[in-house]
């Protein structure tokens, strides 16, 4: 290697150490070793491939392997991430949602699509896919009981705070509307097996109801996302005057804490111990028979220590029928909860995850959903 090319290469590395440099500029991962140097910016190798998508606009070398000139490094010196965010994030609207390097791709693509190649962040005409509080369109969904996906017709209406779709092209009565207030939508590529998926569920008669969705163009599904997260939040900010907007961005949409299979046992502990999928949305508790089920075969309502709800390793001695090893026992005011996991680090993913939930003080509001599985037969 030359003394320039040398040279050139220390320099890059200097730079990364000027703010805003240190981490993706489109996903805030920690020490980027690649560059877009022709928008100035230092991203992860994850989305330095994302980058390859708009060769157009953005051309991508790693910072440790590829040879740079002198104008490139000068170049890089004079834009950087603080300031390349500075230009194509001027106006993100508070409710969009702006991706980590945990999200998945589909998510982290199309952020950087919009940013660089749609320039969405730089005049508001752009947003109108979700931010007008109304948007319809086709989306393929999963039959609740063949598990075929279908056409269906879906339209958002802010004004009239649902979600609904149509079975029937022109049918007049819509097949189900969702409350706005209950709505929530998280990505599930690996569970629905197509990168676009998007697993939508909102409460009906109290019950999580659960609906599978995606389009084939991962722009479309992103857009639906959005427009999700801008009516539940213009929805948040008027059902609670005067809250300020940092506390109701994590309210728009959520992630489910932990999913995955676990043994369940009935009320009495005799029965034996059945394969289940196991969701924990906030405080509740949910297990499928499948996890694309519509809905849940049943909900276990998780409330805090300070009223006598407890998780604890292992299961009470003379249970038996589990096929795994390793046991779980919920205690809630009323019964306890068996489980059992294959895995010993399931077991203390599960224990974490349930723990962290018990640990945290109720909000008021959850008491209310508390006794409704109270009263629940």
């Amino acid at each position: 290697m030359s003394s320039e090319q040398e040279k050139n290469r220390q320099r890059l590395k200097q730079l990364l150490d000027k703010p805003g440099n240190g981490v993706c500029a489109d996903c805030g991962a920690p020490d980027p070793e690649w560059a877009s140097y022709t928008l100035g910016t230092f991203v992860c190798q994850s989305c330095s491939g994302l980058h390859r998508n708009i060769a157009h606009i953005s051309k991508v070398k790693s910072i440790l392997l590829d040879p740079w000139s002198s104008s490139e490094v000068e170049f890089m010196d004079s834009v950087g991430n603080n300031a390349s965010r500075a230009k194509y994030e001027q106006i993100v609207p508070a409710f969009y949602y702006c991706p980590t390097h945990a999200d998945c791709t589909l998510l982290r693509e199309q952020w950087i699509r919009a940013k660089y190649e749609r320039n969405e962040f730089l005049s508001v005409d752009k947003q109108e896919p979700y931010s007008a509080g109304y948007r319809e369109g086709f989306l393929w969904k999963r039959g609740r009981d063949n598990g075929q996906y279908l056409s269906r017709k879906f339209i958002l209406s802010e004004r009239e705070g649902v979600l609904k779709y149509f079975n029937k092209h022109d049918a007049r009565e819509p097949k189900a509307i969702m409350k706005i207030n209950s709505l929530n939508a998280t990505f599930q590529p690996s569970k629905i097996g197509t990168a676009h998926g998007l697993q939508i569920t909102y409460l009906k008669d109290n019950s999580t109801r659960n609906i599978f969705i995606y389009h084939e163009d991962g722009k479309e599904t992103v857009d639906w996302f959005n427009a999700i997260r801008g009516a539940r939040f213009h929805y948040l900010q008027v059902a609670f005057p005067g809250a300020p907007t940092s506390e109701l961005l994590p309210k728009l949409t959520r992630n489910y804490t932990k999913e995955g299979y676990m043994e369940k046992t009935g009320p009495k502990h005799t029965e034996g111990f059945k394969k289940r999928w196991f969701t924990m949305d906030d405080r509740r508790l949910m297990y499928f028979k499948d996890p694309l089920d519509a809905y849940a075969r049943g909900e276990v309502f998780l409330g805090c220590k300070e009223n006598s709800y407890t998780v604890l390793p292992g299961l009470p001695q003379n249970v038996q029928g589990h096929h795994w090893p390793f046991g779980i026992t919920i205690g809630t005011p009323d019964r306890k909860f068996l489980f059992a996991c294959e895995t010993e680090e399931d077991q203390k993913d599960w224990i974490a995850a349930l723990q962290s939930v018990i640990d945290r003080p109720m909000q008021p509001q959850e008491y209310a959903v508390e006794a409704y599985f109270k009263r629940k037969p």
